[in-house]
């Protein structure tokens, strides 16, 4: 009975891994849609953060990798304060990207 509760968790996880974006496509549309703004590893970039009169927090702060990915889809698909939505980004993309910004906790 054990053995067939741990192989369906093991299955359910590896479906959710699949499901995940690709963090290698999510950085190739971040470096084309994001970076300008947000900085080629999502530091953020202090002069833009100047003139739009906001704080930028890193992306790889806790702050914002506690925001589940819907939030983040969500920003990226809605915007989010000033920040206008991101055109062009089709649902598959925002997986993408939000892939990749995970990657940044962990560096």
């Amino acid at each position: 009975m054990k053995s067939i509760a741990a192989t369906a968790l093991i299955l359910a996880l590896a479906s959710s891994a699949a499901a995940a974006g690709d963090a290698a496509a999510g950085k190739e549309l971040f470096a084309k849609k994001c970076a300008s703004c947000h900085g080629a590893v999502g530091e953020g970039k202090d002069a833009i953060a100047k003139m739009l009169k906001v704080e930028m927090r890193p992306l790889a702060s806790k702050e914002v990798q506690a925001k589940s990915d819907a939030d983040l889809i969500k920003n990226m698909s809605q915007g989010v304060g000033k920040m206008k939505p991101v055109a062009g980004l089709k649902d598959k993309d925002h997986e993408d990207v939000v892939a990749f910004l995970r990657t940044l906790a962990k560096k």
